[in-house]
């Protein structure tokens, strides 16, 4: 009782304040898209991030923070929601929790927080459900939005800033400032001059995002003062192959730093493993705000004193498709040192946007993939990985970082297999996921879908 009552007041003493005492404002910045090794605090070492790097030298970066599924809205509502995609009815991509969802800005806004949303941070029509005090939905391209509504605005109590930049979702800008043939590109990716060219593209918009990031927090803070949560993450991996759209960490391994001055230690790692329906209820925790039963998110504001490296023992990570071009419903497990994937659709062709449109800017390289194949044996190799998945897949993450050897076969391993089986399925029919498919797939037996084919289908619906 007495170790319980000592932690109780060290918490206190380091996030809680008095009623005399001002709440803190809080900003939280999304970029989309922006894959977790793509920023300078994560070693990239070709993109430049020089904002992302100064926060996270001022606050504390999470090595291991996770989104809950690697599409724009379901990640957004589970954020938002602090639920799982089964629980809160936005599984495949493009829909939207159930009308009797609680968004969780709304205990802020009981707590007497104004909510000011700019850019996309819900998606789509879930900005109704949000019940926003303000908001911009234009592309926040430039830092003018901002400006313009604050300096109309009298900030007379704590206020929560959302924005949400594109970037660098695709299209990837045309401006590129990087030379393609300087990029580094995973060893699992077809180096071809179109795969170097779309990268150097991508790694445009990440330093694009973080200019105007930077400014837009520099504006910001000196409005806000010092006693101001700032947090910024990106809602999945970027969308490239094996990445948006895959529970492989690079779809579902997101950057997080969180920086709060004189609260929370700055230029901090944490190995702590926290997932995006832990944002908000944390948010709602530092704030002395309600929070809401039952959520499947908890507060991991212990895990910022910089005490502890330990939060969730496991990431649970779903994906029930996008429309017709992504019909391969996924679900995973994973510790620190391993990962179980259960691909639900075995039997038929795992394909997205990138491979079926082939759009410039974002999948137009896959012609090049393609051509490789032609010649190239570890080419050929690449792309029937993408596109064909075993039933089941197990990484040693601790030697096998980028997910290239499934054991799921390995007698080292069948125990902790079994084990993660196990949990996977008993969670599964916790969170009442029907494991739905939500269109029609693609099976292994007839032709492999192109573009041709997918508007036939669609045309048929």
């Amino acid at each position: 009782m007495r170790r319980f009552i000592t932690i109780s007041l060290l918490l206190l003493f380091l996030f809680g304040y008095t009623q005399e005492q001002n709440p803190p404002n809080i900003i939280i910045y999304l970029a989309d898209d922006l894959g977790w090794k793509d920023v300078g605090f994560n070693g990239t070492k070709v993109v430049k991030t020089p904002n992302l790097d100064q926060l996270a030298r001022d606050g504390m970066v999470f090595d291991n923070a996770f989104i809950a599924s690697p599409a724009c809205a379901p990640s957004r509502a589970a954020l938002l929601t602090g639920l799982m995609p089964a629980r809160n009815g936005a599984e495949a991509n493009h829909t939207y929790p159930k009308p009797n969802i609680e968004v969780l800005t709304r205990p802020l806004q009981k707590n007497g927080y104004k909510i000011y949303a700019f850019g996309k941070v819900a998606h789509g029509k879930m900005n109704n459900q949000c019940g926003w005090d303000f908001y911009n939905k234009q592309p926040v391209n430039l830092d003018k939005n901002v400006k313009e509504f604050f300096a109309e605005t009298n900030v007379d109590g704590p206020v929560c800033v959302m924005i949400g930049d594109r970037r660098p979702h695709v299209a990837w800008t045309n401006e590129n400032i990087y030379n393609p043939d300087k990029v580094d590109l995973p060893d699992y990716f077809i180096d071809t001059k179109e795969t170097r060219e779309h990268r150097a593209r991508y790694y445009s918009d990440i330093t694009g995002f973080d200019e105007t990031m930077g400014k837009n927090l520099t504006f910001l803070e000196e409005i806000l003062g010092e006693n101001t949560i700032t947090l910024i993450t990106s809602d999945h991996g970027g969308q490239w192959p094996f990445g948006k759209w895959n529970l492989y960490d690079d779809g579902i391994r997101t950057p997080l730093v969180v920086k709060w001055k004189g609260k929370i230690p700055e230029g901090k790692r944490t190995k702590a493993m926290v997932s995006w329906i832990d944002i908000l209820p944390t948010l709602l925790d530092l704030t002395n705000s309600e929070i809401p039963g039952l959520l499947d998110g908890e507060s991991f504001s212990k895990a910022l004193i910089g005490k502890s490296d330990a939060f969730r023992n496991e990431i649970f990570t779903t994906h029930s498709g996008d429309g017709v071009f992504n019909v391969y419903p996924i679900r995973s497990v994973r510790t620190k040192r391993y990962k179980y994937i259960k691909n639900l659709l075995p039997d038929y062709y795992h394909t997205n946007h990138s491979d079926l449109l082939r759009k410039d800017g974002a999948g137009a390289y896959w012609d090049s993939w393609d051509e490789a194949a032609k010649s190239d044996k570890q080419a050929v190799g690449i792309i029937s990985k993408y596109y064909q998945r075993p039933a089941e897949e197990f990484y040693d993450l601790k030697n096998d970082p980028n997910e290239q050897r499934n054991l799921i076969d390995d007698k080292r391993f069948q125990t902790e297999i079994n084990n993660m089986k196990k949990m996977l399925t008993e969670w599964m029919l916790k969170q009442g996921d029907r494991e739905t498919v939500f269109k029609t797939p693609y099976p292994l037996s007839e032709p492999k879908p192109d573009r041709i084919r997918i508007e036939e289908l669609k045309n048929k619906k």
